[in-house]
C-alpha cells in the first residue's frame, strides 16, 4: 500500500491508514490544499471535475466535489471522461482550474488527483509546492454556510472535444473516412470505451472493441506496454485489421500495433505524429523528455528543426515547448502534445493524427513503421526502501562514469557512445526508473543489466 504526495498530486491506493493510503482524509486535505489555493488568486472560483472509469472513481469523485463546495469553490461535473477532456473544458468553461480523478496507468487499486489550471495545464512544480506546504500546515479555511460551492453537473465534453480535434488543420476526417479502416481498440474498461470508439467512428472506421464494458476492473495492467498488448495483437490477426490501438484508463497515452500483430512502439507513436506534423508544416521544433527515443531528434533534423529534451514530467515538457515554439512535443510513452489543440498529452487528437497521416500516404502501418530508424529502448526499474538514499545512489553512479557524457536536469542520464542510460526517481511511484536505449536490443539490455549491477554494489557500499 502506498502514498504519494507530490508536485504532480495525490496517489494512492484505497483503503488503509490515513498519511500510509488513499484515504478520505488525505482526499479531502489534498482537495481542500488545492480549493484555498485557487481562492487566494481568483474570486468565486469554478473547478471542472472529471474521473475515469476505476472502481473508486465516482466515491472519490463526491468526496472531491463536496470538499470544493465547502470550501466556497463551484464544481462543473462532467462524469466519466478523459484527462485531456477535462484540460479542455477548463478552457471551455473559463473555469479556474480542475481535478482529474485517475490514477493513469496504475492497477485498479490505486486512484489520484490531478490538479490542472485555469489554461487547462497541469500545475507547475511551484504551485505543486505551494500545495504541498497547505496540506502540511492545514492552511486552509473552509466557507461559511451563506458561501458554499454550487455543483453543476454537465455532458457532453467528449463530444465537444471531438469536434475541436475535427476542426484542426491536419485532421483529414474526410481521408480517412474514404479509407474505411477497420481497427481493433482495447479500451482497457475504462473511458477510451466512451472517447475512442466515437471518435474513431465518427471518421468512418469500422471499430471492433475489446474490454469495452467501462467498469475499471481492468482485464489486464493497465499500462499500454507490451507484455500487456498480447490480447489485442491477436485480435488484430484474427480480424484482419488495418490497426490496433491501445489507451490507458485515462485516455492520454497511446499505443499502437500494426496490421500483421506487431508493436508500432510506444515510443513511435510520437516519432510517426511528429513526422506528419513537421511535413505538413515545413518543418519546426519538437520537445519530448529525456527518457524518450532519440528517433524524434532524427525525424525533426530531418525536416530542419530544432529538438530539445526535457525533465520528464508532462509540465516539464510543455515549459520547453513553450520556450522553443515547438508545434509538437510529448513523451516516448505514447503521450503527443499539440498544441494547436491544447498543451497536454492525448490519446484522441493523436490517434485522429496518425490516421490523417497513413491515409494520406496509403501505406500499412508495417511498412509506415519501417521508415523510422530503430532503436530499442529497454524500461526497466528497481523497487525503492526507506533505506535508499537515492541522491547519493546517482552521485556515485555520476562519479563512477564521469568519462562519459552526462545530464541532470533530472535524475542521470548517461551517454555510452551512441547509446545512453537515464536513472530517476518516478513521480506516480515509489521505484526508480531505468531506462536504456540503443540500435542494438542486446546493447540495450546489456547496458540495463550493467547499470543494476552498478546500483547493487554501490548500495552495499552505502550499507
Amino acid at each position: 500500500m502506498a502514498l504519494l504526495k507530490t508536485i504532480s498530486g495525490t496517489r494512492g491506493t484505497i483503503g488503509g491508514k490515513p498519511g500510509e493510503n488513499l484515504t478520505a482524509q488525505d482526499i479531502v486535505e489534498s482537495t481542500a490544499a488545492y480549493a484555498y489555493w485557487l481562492k487566494k488568486q481568483v474570486v468565486n472560483p469554478k473547478v471542472v471535475v472529471g474521473r475515469d472509469a476505476r472502481i473508486s472513481g465516482d466515491l472519490v469523485a463526491r468526496i472531491v466535489n463536496g470538499t470544493l463546495q465547502m470550501m466556497g469553490v463551484s464544481v462543473i461535473d462532467v462524469g466519466l471522461s478523459t484527462t485531456p477532456t477535462v484540460e479542455v473544458a477548463v478552457v471551455l468553461e473559463g473555469a479556474a482550474g480542475g481535478i482529474i480523478i485517475t490514477a493513469s496507468h496504475n492497477p485498479k487499486q490505486w486512484n489520484a488527483l490531478k490538479f490542472v489550471n485555469q489554461r487547462g495545464e497541469f500545475i507547475s512544480a511551484s504551485d505543486g509546492q505551494e500545495i504541498l506546504n497547505m496540506i502540511e500546515t492545514k492552511e486552509v479555511e473552509y466557507a461559511t454556510v451563506d458561501e458554499l460551492g454550487k455543483r453543476q453537473k454537465k455532458v457532453g465534453y467528449i463530444q465537444k472535444h471531438i469536434e475541436l480535434i475535427f476542426g484542426l488543420e491536419y485532421v483529414k476526417v474526410d481521408l480517412v473516412k474514404e479509407k474505411q479502416f477497420k481497427i481493433v481498440i482495447d479500451c482497457i474498461n475504462s473511458t477510451g470505451a466512451i472517447s475512442m470508439i466515437p471518435l474513431l467512428e465518427q471518421m468512418g472506421c469500422e471499430v471492433i472493441a475489446i474490454n469495452d464494458e467501462v467498469n475499471g476492473r481492468f482485464a489486464h495492467n493497465p499500462e499500454p506496454l507490451p507484455e500487456n498488448l498480447t490480447e489485442l495483437s491477436a485480435a488484430v490477426v484474427a480480424h484482419k485489421a488495418h490497426l490496433g490501438i491501445a489507451v490507458d484508463p485515462d485516455v492520454d497515452r497511446l499505443a499502437l500495433v500494426c496490421e500483421d500483430g506487431e508493436l508500432f512502439g510506444e515510443e513511435y507513436t510520437l516519432v510517426a505524429v511528429a513526422d506528419y506534423i513537421l511535413r505538413k508544416n515545413g518543418g519546426g521544433n519538437t520537445v519530448s523528455n529525456l527518457s524518450s527515443t532519440q528517433a524524434l531528434r532524427v525525424v525533426t533534423e530531418k525536416h530542419g528543426g530544432n529538438y530539445n529534451a526535457s525533465a520528464v514530467g508532462e509540465v516539464n515538457v510543455v515549459q520547453l515547448m513553450k520556450e522553443t515554439d515547438a508545434i509538437i512535443g510529448g513523451e516516448g510513452n505514447g503521450g503527443i502534445i499539440y498544441p494547436a489543440l491544447h498543451y497536454g498529452r492525448d490519446a484522441m487528437v493523436g490517434i485522429a493524427l496518425f490516421l490523417s497521416y497513413l491515409a494520406e500516404i496509403g501505406k500499412s502501418v508495417s511498412a509506415l513503421r519501417s521508415q523510422y530508424p530503430n532503436y530499442i529502448i529497454i524500461k526497466d526499474k528497481i523497487q525503492l526502501t526507506d533505506e535508499i538514499n537515492v541522491a547519493q545512489l546517482l552521485e556515485n553512479l555520476k562519479e563512477k562514469y564521469h568519462r562519459y557524457p552526462q545530464n541532470t536536469i533530472d535524475g542521470l542520464k548517461i551517454f555510452v557512445d551512441e547509446n545512453w542510460v537515464h536513472l530517476r526517481s518516478s513521480n506516480t511511484e515509489p521505484i526508480i526508473r531505468i531506462y536504456t536505449e540503443s540500435e542494438s536490443q542486446v546493447t540495450a539490455e546489456n547496458l540495463a543489466k550493467k547499470i543494476k549491477l552498478d546500483i547493487s554494489e554501490i548500495l552495499k557500499g552505502l550499507d
